[in-house]
């Protein structure tokens, strides 16, 4: 049977057809507050970005870099929870914004596996990002997923081989996250050499949308990427803002300078 493409492909879809890559911006749940990750979130969705990466706190972030980790690190303490992540969801995918929690599996697995797909689904959650969970150690996701019709975006490292990206980009869904460099997420300089390479292998196995993540700041970065990728993926860059207690009005202005960066410019 087909699978009708998910609200996430569609967005990706749509972006393409106005000649730009997609632009995914992350938050976490929960910081500044569970009401200040909402009000972010959906100024974030305002001003331009396509898909929006809900991150769900965890003590042990072994891929965030200092920006993200000290963010999830005062949700937690504040008493973020699952809860309020689902909340969070609700809030952005009403507004008409698809939405996918980003999280290392150990909290949805202590929560439930196909639990945790029911609840997301109930409030309109797209599906997930999971950068620790391996194909081969999935099989309990992807039936739930298949079960609630959730999207699974799994990594691809600029190290895998090519038969370990036909692996993960068969098991994905919505979209394929190409980590455009090795280690923990920030902020770069410049983007990865190895990122455009990346990308090309990955579509050699699929026809999903590509996006990039770790490393992408302004919208300059952003134009790079959108130059070979179908979609650029942000998160430190917004994190730091507020833990800079710039607030809202910076999210917004950083989501506007970030979308004009994603719009390809004819040759």
């Amino acid at each position: 049977m087909t699978r009708v493409a998910s609200a996430v492909t569609e967005a990706f879809g749509k972006a393409s057809a106005g000649n730009r890559a997609a632009l995914v911006g992350y938050l976490p749940a929960g910081f500044p507050s569970v009401a200040g990750a909402i009000e972010a979130a959906l100024a974030m969705g305002q001003a331009g970005a396509d898909v929006i990466e809900v991150g769900l706190p965890y003590s042990d972030p072994l891929m965030d870099g200092p920006v993200i980790a000290e963010a999830v690190h005062r949700a937690l303490a504040a008493g973020t929870r699952v809860a309020d992540v689902l909340r969070t969801v609700e809030a952005v995918a009403a507004a008409g914004v698809p939405v996918l929690v980003m999280t290392y599996w150990n909290p949805v697995d202590r929560y439930g596996v196909r639990a945790f797909a029911r609840d997301l689904a109930a409030v309109g959650g797209s599906g997930l990002i999971t950068p620790d969970l391996t194909v081969e150690e999935a099989r309990p996701w992807l039936d739930a997923s298949a079960e609630y019709d959730l999207d699974r975006v799994f990594l691809v490292a600029p190290s895998s081989t090519g038969q370990r990206v036909a692996t993960i980009t068969r098991a994905c869904r919505g979209f394929v996250y190409a980590a455009s460099l090795m280690g923990i997420t920030g902020t770069r300089d410049a983007v990865s050499g190895d990122a455009s390479g990346l990308v090309k292998r990955i579509r050699e196995h699929t026809d999903l949308p590509v996006a990039v993540g770790l490393g992408v700041s302004n919208g300059a970065q952003a134009a790079q990427v959108a130059a070979f990728a179908d979609g650029v993926i942000v998160g430190s860059a917004f994190v730091r803002r507020l833990l800079e207690d710039q607030g809202v009005p910076a999210i917004r202005e950083l989501t506007s300078e970030l979308s004009l960066g994603v719009r390809r410019t004819a040759p």
